[in-house]
């Protein structure tokens, strides 16, 4: 008799709980990474920028003990989690950290740079890694890739992975409502995510072009609901609540891009995408924090976590909390590792439910 079939929910809970067996081979060959501090393992180290993490208490967390990779969070992100949980590395390397080689970069890769944006404009304001350059870096990942391994277990490898994708926050945040780039002038913004949108699709369709077969977008979260918007809102005589103008912006742009990832299916039958909804994610943990654990919602574990983050999130910042696992947010706008695990969590569940994996 056949053994009763999991819920995907369980089998992805199963993953992130259980270590992969040392003699198994992963069903999926590699992670690999796109986007932006959500998901950068520590590119932002390696380039000429004040929008980097490689300080206490950053790392906090880590397996290991203490150590600030670049990861903008107390400990590991959401595709280090989702490595592991695949049988793979419990850390994704960045790309550019000269530790790294392509031996460990053929069982995953991070391309992502933090502060950048599916808006070229967006990664000028910080003097990051723009979204064409990450495509660039993995086309010459593939070739080094090629060169190691032969071209036939490279296209496998290509082929198998899951990639990660994770952007466009700093788009509307570092960029359009800031007035950084002019974006503000030029676009309504309603148009301005259209833009956003027509880019993404432009950038997913040139990676499965260059052989990505499964792939994961990430949706916005509540983006309203950050500490340093909240923070500035209480400035500006808000009320220090969520900014519900920025949360309805997040929430029209995700369903355009659902309808984007829709379609892309229907064009390309060997794409294997899955949308993942991190914005009902966030809020469900925003209104029931008790019923993961949480205390504090509202401000980030590091220092006053009313604003700070990368180098005013310092270990000679006072206040800094004791146990980031009570915190929603690590820094201002930032998760905690224990919240990253729940977004690992959510991605893998979609990716089983879609076929992805």
């Amino acid at each position: 008799m056949a053994p009763p079939r999991r819920s995907t929910a369980a089998v992805a809970a199963l993953l992130l709980t259980t270590p992969a067996s040392g003699g198994a081979s992963p069903r999926v060959p590699a992670v690999i990474v796109f986007g932006d501090s959500t998901v950068d393992t520590g590119n932002n180290n390696q380039i000429p920028t004040p929008l980097r993490a490689d300080l206490a208490p950053y790392g906090r967390d880590m397996p290991g003990g203490p150590r600030p990779t670049g990861r903008f969070g107390n400990g590991r992100l959401p595709p280090d989690l989702i490595s592991e949980a695949l049988g793979l590395p419990p850390l994704v390397p960045a790309y550019l950290d000269p530790a790294n080689g392509i031996d460990d970069f053929a069982r995953g890769v991070c391309f992502a740079s933090a502060g950048t944006g599916i808006d070229n404009a967006t990664a000028d304001v910080l003097s990051v890694i723009p979204l064409w350059k990450e495509v660039e870096y993995y086309t010459e990942y593939q070739l080094r890739l090629r060169a190691r391994l032969g071209r036939r277990r490279a296209a496998a490898i290509i082929r198998g992975a899951l990639h990660v994708v994770s952007i466009g926050t700093n788009d509307f945040l570092e960029n359009y409502f800031l007035l950084a780039t002019g974006r503000f002038a030029e676009f309504t913004v309603g148009e301005y995510e259209d833009y956003l949108v027509g880019g993404a699709r432009e950038f997913l369709a040139r990676i499965h072009r260059l052989g990505a077969r499964r792939v994961t977008f990430a949706g916005l979260a509540a983006i309203g609901c950050l500490p340093l918007e909240r923070t500035t809102s209480a400035l500006l005589g808000g009320g220090g609540g969520c900014v519900e103008e920025y949360n309805e912006v997040a929430r029209s742009f995700n369903g355009k891009v659902r309808d984007m990832v829709r379609g892309l299916k229907e064009e390309f039958p060997k794409l294997r995408i899955a949308y993942i909804s991190v914005y009902e994610s966030f809020l469900n943990l925003i209104t029931d924090p008790a019923k993961y654990g949480l205390e504090n919602v509202e401000e980030g574990c590091c220092a006053t976590g009313k604003f700070e983050m990368g180098f005013m999130c310092n270990d000679d910042a006072p206040m800094t909390c004791d146990d980031a696992g009570k915190f929603l947010f690590w820094d201002a706008f930032h998760p905690t590792e224990k919240v990253n695990r729940l977004m690992a969590n959510h991605t893998l569940e979609v990716c089983y439910q879609e076929g992805v994996l």
